[in-house]
């Protein structure tokens, strides 16, 4: 019976996921990897990785031209691409190809199709998350110039390193690219879809793999009720990779015999607010001051203490990621770090300032609104839910009621997407390279938001500021170590700290746990040749053609 129910994807049981991938607990040789990126609820088939929904598919199935690693500073690795060079102005950008990778249909893969993909970005906004404006040449089938209209330094690694190749012979004829769902993917990369139900599917090891095919065989992904449901899959033994908080962390070698666990600084933890009115967002949470009421009122602390085990650290209100980028952090910010004790009085003080006046309960209004916000979070990221109810407990003591909204992933982020929000939760990412730069062209540049209603990539806050956007541009134009740069960070840090669309809560610790006894190659604080999570892209596909089953 366990055997058809794993066939036939009727359920998917922590119970009975080691005898689907045949393991058990223990460990033992086996080639079909069990992993957890933290879905809750069933997932909805779409293999786009240019799709803001998209559950897999950018380095396992669609491969960059180059990996950047962004735990170390280090050349990217080639992949789909060989090497690469600038001309002395840096408005040209002469990549060399491989020529031995084909796509998972068989047909040859070309320097035609690069140029296909990075036009097709170019020319569809919600598909352009990097602001790619490069006009795309195929020299020869191994060789591409991409031209910009300005310096574009910056752009390499985000053109090399996140921009995914897709096939010209198959999405030449896909009219709308950006909704695409992509339920048949056709990739270059280690892996192929196998089997996909809604509560688990399979990536299959690509035989014809130009790196040679992966040891291991497959990868299933199961989507589970949430960080809790991982805890007992861990206990249970039948996961071998997820990234989220457990019980007593620095005890798993203990508490979770064959595993092992990594936590590393990346994200930076943030309520996210629709800021913009002028785009369409409705809320207090449009009024600056409101959202630095509420950067002063967190007990940041309590927060760390409560939600993330201590694992998280404090967080710059400029947005530079630390310790990484210490020599970046601007000396003209008011909060070098944000206070991790509230400060209720400045708090109370910005309210009344721009008019609110407590009530009888004790919540801050304005024009008969009281100053009451939903905030949107994942059902299941308990770590997060956790920080909300400790928020929503600390923010009555400065007259603001946040009222959590839990909701499934797919609903969460078409929410944020689109803009349809008041707050929510979530975390700032970084980009290809170990650089600030790639944060805030991602998450605070004009170039990269939308109206409500449209998706943003990855603006969700709607942010648009002009002394923001000309410090982009600037940096754009000038190559990584150069001290001409700090000016320009130093201005985006200030208005960041001013106007606070994303009100900092902490970096993120990212905890990682993985099944030691069942496979080996992970990462590890002495070889970090990816970011150890699971959910990270294309950093995980690095992992799992690293990975060799125990005992080969």
């Amino acid at each position: 019976m366990l055997k058809k129910l794993c066939a036939l994807g009727l359920t998917v049981v922590v119970a009975a996921t080691a005898a689907c991938s045949g393991s058990s607990g223990g460990g033992g040789t086996r080639d079909t990897l069990v992993v957890y990126t933290g879905q809750a609820g069933d997932f909805q088939l779409n293999f786009n990785p240019y799709a803001p929904t998209q559950i897999e598919g950018p380095g396992t199935i669609y491969e960059p031209l180059f990996f950047y690693n962004i735990a170390r500073d280090v050349p990217p690795k080639p992949l789909l691409g060989k090497d690469f060079k600038w001309n002395s102005d840096g408005t040209e950008l002469s990549v060399t190809l491989r020529d031995n990778a084909t796509w998972s249909d068989g047909q040859k893969f070309t320097a035609k199709d690069v140029a296909f993909t990075l036009d097709m970005v170019a020319k569809t906004p919600a598909m352009n998350r990097t602001g790619f404006k490069g006009t795309t040449t195929a020299v020869d089938d191994t060789h591409v110039t991409v031209k910009f209209p300005e310096p574009s330094y910056m752009d390499g690694p985000q053109v090399l390193g996140q921009l995914w190749i897709m096939p010209e012979h198959i999405w030449k004829n896909i009219g709308n690219p950006a909704t695409e769902v992509n339920q048949n993917p056709v990739g270059t990369g280690p892996f192929q879809l196998g089997d996909f139900k809604a509560q688990s599917f399979t990536l299959k090891a690509n035989p014809k793999y130009w790196g040679g095919e992966p040891a291991v065989k497959q990868v299933r992904y199961l989507s589970l009720s949430g960080n809790q449901a991982g805890v007992d899959a861990l206990k249970a033994g039948s996961i071998d990779w997820q990234t989220g908080p457990i019980p007593d962390i620095k005890d798993i070698e203990q508490n979770y015999p064959g595993y092992k666990a990594i936590t590393l600084p990346l994200n930076q933890v943030a309520l996210f607010s629709c800021s913009n009115a002028q785009l369409g967002c409705q809320g207090a949470q449009t009024d600056p001051a409101v959202r630095r009421a509420i950067y002063y009122g967190m007990n940041r602390t309590q927060v760390n203490s409560l939600a993330f085990q201590n694992v998280n650290t404090e967080m710059s209100p400029g947005f530079t990621l630390q310790p990484r980028d210490a020599s970046l952090i601007s000396s003209k910010l008011t909060d070098r770090m944000a206070p991790m004790n509230p400060d209720v009085a400045k708090a109370s003080e910005l309210l009344t300032s721009a008019g609110y006046v407590k009530g009888a309960d004790g919540i801050y209004a304005k024009d008969g609104k009281p100053l009451a916000l939903s905030v949107k979070v994942v059902a299941g990221w308990t770590d997060y839910i956790t920080a909300l109810e400790t928020l929503s407990q600390q923010l009555l003591q400065i007259g603001v009621k946040i009222t959590p909204q839990q909701l499934s992933w797919n609903e969460w982020a078409d929410a944020r997407g689109r803009g349809q929000y008041e707050l929510l939760i979530d975390s700032v990412e970084q980009g290809p390279a170990p650089d600030p730069y790639y944060t805030y062209s991602y998450f605070f540049s004009t170039a990269t938001t939308a109206p409500v209603g449209q998706t943003a990539t990855p603006n969700f806050s709607r942010f648009s500021n002009p002394i923001v956007d000309n410090a982009l541009a600037e940096l754009k134009k000038t190559d990584r170590g150069n001290p001409a740069r700090q000016p320009f960070y130093d201005a985006i840090q200030v208005e960041l700290e001013k106007y606070l669309p994303y009100i900092p809560v902490l970096t993120g610790g990212i905890p990682t746990e993985y099944h030691d006894r069942a496979f080996t190659g992970w990462p590890s604080e002495d070889d970090l040749y990816a970011f150890p999570a699971v959910w990270k892209r294309p950093d995980a596909s690095q992992v799992y053609v690293k990975l060799k089953p125990a005992g080969k």
